[in-house]
């Protein structure tokens, strides 16, 4: 038996068999178990609201000689003023006071990559509003807290915004020591305030930054944080704004970088002054003309501290996200395989998406089970269901042991001259292209096969079975810069092929669900949606990006000698997917990712020796 098994065994059954039996003083508050998991038997229309000031020791962000607070606002059945303790389902978030008009860097460049100009653009990140999403409505009443957790600079907390920093990840784990009586909080009239009526126990949830912040406390080690359910979360924020020692944009906001991001959360009333310091700090020291990895980077890698992570982690993420790019979930749950920490993976095909929108009631039922489990220690059978869910198609899931799927394993295709595919090796002459940033990734590839000056594109035949692939892919090429100042090679992965696919988009289906308890304004009932879809003649599968004066390392930058040729070896997005039969796998090369990287003056030649160049697939042998 693993030891994590060894631990939470007989830990669960303790608690079951505690929460079973009648409470020790009479009258006081229980919760109810029915069919393994709890019951909806507390009122959210008598919640206690209480809004907490919690102190962040240790950190002072703002320099203004005073610790860092964070506004903390808890939602609690009325119960808990009797005695009954509950455990904590927490969402941080820098969003709750919404955000400002912010304009991105340039993209377009000079030959040295410094910026030209360009149009003010915005940073239109979503806001939320304190709850106003599922947890209180379908969790309070079956016996949890709710509690919010404004970000540092955000709203009413103190302290600056610095983009995944460690004071960010400070706040809500300040939030979670004060719930287990390590912390000082403070009720707005600055009186000392404990949570008496929590157990101590929190789970961690929230989607893209609200997501990105449990993986950073569970990075921590922080006693009493559980679980965490990190949805379309990063997990290295150099590969949310970098890629391969290259500047990358998050699909949708070309231009933003860690200081843009940092200004739009910062709305602390006095901010803008008191903050300035910091921004400016963001603005030079994330380096935005070499794109090296750095020490800047590195106290923002959550994989550094992956051995620390104690809680259970449930991830989420769509297979089409290109905001937060699915290299951000898998690294992270490679990383928590290899130490066995217990966990459960969810990857549909949507793109930067709340579960809770598009698989409602298999959500909820997972969701309840997985934190009943954990923050209750009921054996609810969750952890005996499949590791994994996903969807390979809209609308068509499969469950499986783990992922990557059991029985893959790589496999080489061959490039080769005439744009061919093939798993054997070919003999072929070097090939050329032209780096063009007018064009988009979508325009080059619908061009394939045929000739195409600025890129190469290269096919297999028609496919006799259907390939699945489930993992990461990498491309290996030789290959020279011949001339002209793009830093970039850009790869697709094509499924060429007319098929239905997922448009990424949400379609009402004219059900409705309700699945919680309601209150004015706030029914507790959702439209349920379905991913709406198009029929379209190909779909880019994955892309990869490289700095190839990177082509060491990430963190160095080398000279490039023109006409120089040199080995390339890079990653694309992991992906879960399905070429079927009579489809064609494709790979283009490229230069410039016009939505993705910086754009240098056109006119960069680059020459490729395909006999001497790979794509490695991920191919599961049972699709």
């Amino acid at each position: 038996m693993h030891p994590w098994k060894a631990l939470i065994v007989p830990l669960a059954a303790a608690l079951v068999a505690a929460l079973t039996t009648t409470p020790a003083t009479a009258g006081t508050p229980a919760i109810k178990i029915e069919n393994h998991v709890t019951q909806p038997i507390f009122s959210r229309a008598d919640a206690v609201k209480q809004t907490v000031y919690v102190e962040v020791a240790g950190t002072d962000s703002d320099s203004d000689g005073r610790p860092d607070r964070v506004a903390v606002d808890i939602l609690r059945p009325k119960e808990t003023e009797s005695g009954l303790k509950v455990p904590v389902i927490m969402e941080a978030s820098p969003y709750y006071a919404g955000g400002n008009d912010v304009p991105n860097h340039p993209v377009d460049v000079d030959e040295y990559g410094n910026p030209l100009p360009t149009l003010r653009a915005q940073a239109n990140k979503l806001a939320a509003e304190p709850f106003d999403g599922y947890y209180d409505n379908y969790f309070l009443p079956r016996g949890y807290a709710i509690a919010l957790v404004e970000n540092l600079g955000s709203g009413r907390a103190t302290g600056c915004p610095t983009t995944g920093d460690r004071n960010e990840t400070a706040g809500p784990k300040a939030a979670i020591d004060w719930l287990n009586g390590r912390a000082r909080g403070f009720t707005p009239e600055g009186e000392p305030v404990s949570a008496t009526w929590s157990t101590g126990n929190v789970g961690m949830i929230g989607v893209s930054y609200n997501g990105t912040l449990p993986n950073a406390v569970a990075a921590t080690g922080v006693k009493g944080l559980k679980t965490i359910v990190p949805i379309a979360a990063i997990s290295s924020w150099y590969d949310y704004y970098r890629a391969n020692g290259g500047v990358l944009a998050p699909g949708g906001f070309q231009g933003e970088d860690t200081d843009v991001l940092a200004k739009y959360v910062l709305t602390r009333a006095d901010g803008q002054q008191v903050c300035a310091p910091v921004m400016d700090y963001l603005t030079t020291a994330q380096d935005r003309l070499s794109g090296d990895y750095s020490r800047f980077w590195d106290v923002r890698n959550y994989l550094n501290d992956v051995n620390k992570v104690k809680a259970s982690v449930f991830v989420v993420h769509g297979l089409n996200d290109w905001n937060v790019k699915t290299k951000q979930y898998a690294q992270w749950w490679y990383a928590l395989a290899q130490r066995h920490v217990p966990r459960k993976i969810w990857l549909h095909q949507g793109t930067h998406m709340n579960p809770f929108n598009l698989r409602t009631a298999e959500w909820l039922r997972q969701l309840h089970g997985w934190f009943d489990y954990w923050l209750y220690g009921i054996d609810s059978g969750i952890m005996r269901e499949p590791q994994a869910d996903v969807e390979i198609a809209p609308g068509e899931w499969g469950t499986h042991r783990s992922w990557p799927l059991p029985a893959t394993r790589a496999v080489n295709f061959h490039l080769g001259s005439g744009a061919k595919l093939s798993l054997l090796p070919q003999r072929s002459n070097r090939e050329s292209f032209a780096d063009q940033k007018a064009r988009t990734a979508e325009q080059l590839v619908e061009s394939a096969p045929g000739a195409d000056p600025n890129r190469l594109a290269y096919l297999t035949a028609e496919l006799p079975a259907p390939v699945r692939i489930s993992g990461t892919p990498i491309i290996s090429l030789r290959a020279a810069r011949k001339s002209g100042s793009s830093p970039y090679l850009t790869a697709l992965l094509v499924d060429y092929g007319t098929d239905t696919r997922a448009n990424g988009t949400l379609v009402p289906t004219g059900e409705t669900l309700c699945y919680g308890q309601g209150i004015p304004g706030d029914t507790g009932c959702t439209a349920l949606r379905r991913l709406g879809t198009a029929t379209t003649p190909y779909q880019i599968v994955s892309r990869g990006w490289l700095d190839i004066r990177n082509r060491s390392d990430a963190s160095r930058t080398e000279p490039v000698k023109a006409g120089r040729e040199y080995g390339f070896t890079w990653d694309f997005q992991p992906k879960d997917h399905l070429f079927k039969q009579g489809h064609r796998i494709g790979l283009i090369i490229t230069s410039t990712d016009r939505d993705y990287t910086l754009r240098y003056p056109e006119g960069s030649q680059f020459t490729i020796d395909p006999a001497r160049s790979t794509l490695t697939l991920p191919v599961t042998l049972k699709p």
